[in-house]
C-alpha cells in the first residue's frame, strides 16, 4: 500500500504493519513465537532476523504501526510502560543530569525517577508545567536534560501546553518527553506539536482489552531512536511476541473505542458535576476546567479518564470505590470495562506523603464503552447514602 501513509487515521490502525502473509495470504500476520532463525552461512541473516530479542516480525509489526499512528520515524516496543520509561531515562541521562517533571506525574515514574535514578545521581525538580513561568525558573536552576509531562495528568487530568513546553524545552537544550497514554494517538499527538519522544504504557488504551502489558516510545529524532535500540537489544526489556500481537490486535479498533470512551465520559463528567455528593470533578471536557480551551485544542476529544472529588471527605469516597457494580475496583485503566480506583492508596500510593500525593477524596474513573445510562445508574446508585453494600458471592466451599 503505497499510500498508506496518506491514509487516514483508523486506516492506519488497521493496516500498517500489517501486511498479508507472502506465503500463505493469510490476511493476519502470523505470530512468530521463535526464539532463533536460521542463517544462510554465517552472517547470512534472512530479513535481518537473527535472535528474538534482537528482532522479531510480530514486534516490527507492531512498531511499525505505532510509528504510524504517532507520525514518528522509529517506535520501539518494551514489556512494560516502565521498562519503555526506564529505557529512555538511560539513553538520555548520565549521572549528574537532572529531569524537571510535572507535580502530578504517575506514582510509577515518580517512584522509577526517585526511587531509582536518583540512586545514579540524577536529580529532579518537580513543577506544576502548566505555569511556563515556574517551569522557565526550573530550567534555569537546573540546566535540566529532559522536561517529562504527562497530559492529560494522571489522576488528576490536568493538560499541559505540549508546544509551549516544546518551544521552553528547546530553548534550554533539553528534551520534551510527552506521556501520551491517557490520550492516545487516536486523540493527540504529541510529536507534531513540538515532543522530542511520546511515552505509552500501551497495557491501556492501545491494547484496549485488559489482558496484555506492555510499553513503548516514539521518535522522529535519529539520534535518540538509536541510543533508544541499542539499549532495547542490550538490556533486553522487550515485548514478547505474542503480546505484540494482542496489543496489535487491540489497535485496530483504537478509533472506535477513543470515541466511545470520550463520549460515555463526557455525559457522566456533566451529570457527575451537578451531583450533590460530589465536590469537583476532574475532566477536560467540562468547560469549567482550566484546561479545556488547551484540551479543546490539542486533542480531538477528551478521552475517557476522569476523577471525581468525593464531598464528604476521604471515607465517603473510599466507600464510593468499593460500592459500585459495574464499575470494578481493580487497578490499570483503558480496558472496554468501566473500573475504578482509589489512587491515594492504589495507583499512587509511591506518592503519598510528598508533595504529588494525590487528594484522600479523589476517586479515579476508567470509564468504559458500555451503555452508559447503565453507567450512570452505577455512579449515582453507589453516591446514595445509606445504598447497601455489595452483595458477597458465597463461596461453594463455605
Amino acid at each position: 500500500m503505497t499510500d498508506l501513509e496518506q491514509a487516514g487515521f483508523a486506516t492506519r490502525a488497521i493496516h500498517a504493519g500489517q501486511q498479508p502473509d507472502a506465503e500463505t495470504g493469510a490476511v493476519i500476520p502470523p505470530i512468530h513465537l521463535s526464539s532463533t532463525f536460521i542463517q544462510d552461512g554465517i552472517g547470512g541473516l534472512r530479513a535481518g532476523y537473527e535472535y528474538a530479542r534482537s528482532a522479531n516480525p510480530t514486534r516490527d509489526a507492531l512498531q511499525q504501526n505505532l510509528a504510524s499512528l504517532e507520525g514518528g520515524s522509529r517506535a520501539f516496543s518494551f514489556a512494560s510502560g516502565l521498562a519503555a520509561e526506564d529505557t529512555l531515562l538511560r539513553a538520555v541521562l548520565r549521572p549528574g543530569d537532572h529531569v524537571v517533571l510535572s507535580n502530578d506525574v504517575y506514582g510509577g515514574t515518580y517512584r522509577l525517577i526517585n526511587g531509582v535514578f536518583k540512586s545514579w545521581d540524577v536529580a529532579h525538580t518537580v513543577v506544576n508545567l502548566a505555569n511556563l513561568d515556574d517551569t522557565r525558573r526550573a530550567l534555569e536552576a537546573s540546566g535540566a536534560k529532559i522536561i517529562w509531562a504527562e497530559t492529560p495528568s494522571n489522576p488528576l487530568l490536568t493538560i499541559l501546553d505540549i508546544s509551549a513546553l516544546a518551544a521552553l524545552a528547546h530553548e534550554f537544550g533539553a528534551l520534551l518527553v510527552a506521556d501520551n497514554t491517557f490520550a492516545t494517538p487516536a486523540l493527540q499527538q504529541p510529536l507534531a506539536l513540538g515532543a522530542d519522544v511520546v511515552v505509552h504504557s500501551t497495557t491501556k488504551y492501545i491494547g484496549g482489552h485488559s489482558d496484555v502489558v506492555g510499553g513503548a516510545l516514539v521518535t522522529s529524532n535519529e539520534n535518540l531512536a538509536n541510543k533508544i535500540a541499542f539499549l532495547q537489544n542490550s538490556v533486553g526489556a522487550i515485548s514478547g511476541p505474542f503480546d505484540a500481537y494482542l496489543t496489535i490486535r487491540g489497535i485496530k479498533t483504537l478509533s472506535l473505542r477513543m470515541e466511545r470512551h470520550s463520549s460515555n465520559a463526557q455525559v457522566i463528567a456533566e451529570a457527575m458535576a451537578a451531583h450533590p455528593a460530589v465536590e469537583r470533578v476532574n475532566y477536560p471536557g467540562l468547560a469549567t476546567h482550566a484546561g479545556h480551551d488547551v484540551a479543546a485544542r490539542q486533542m480531538r476529544s477528551f478521552g475517557g479518564m476522569m476523577s471525581l472529588q468525593i464531598a464528604d471527605g476521604a471515607a465517603a469516597a473510599k466507600a464510593f470505590a468499593e460500592s459500585t457494580r459495574l464499575f470494578t475496583l481493580a487497578e490499570s485503566l483503558g480496558g472496554v470495562e468501566s473500573l475504578i480506583g482509589y489512587p491515594h492508596a492504589m495507583t499512587h500510593a509511591a506518592v503519598a506523603g510528598t508533595s504529588l500525593a494525590v487528594p484522600e477524596n479523589l476517586v479515579r474513573l476508567s470509564v468504559g464503552i458500555e451503555d452508559v445510562s447503565d453507567l450512570l445508574g452505577d455512579l449515582t446508585s453507589a453516591l446514595t447514602p445509606g445504598r447497601l453494600p455489595k452483595a458477597v458471592p458465597v463461596s461453594a466451599n463455605s
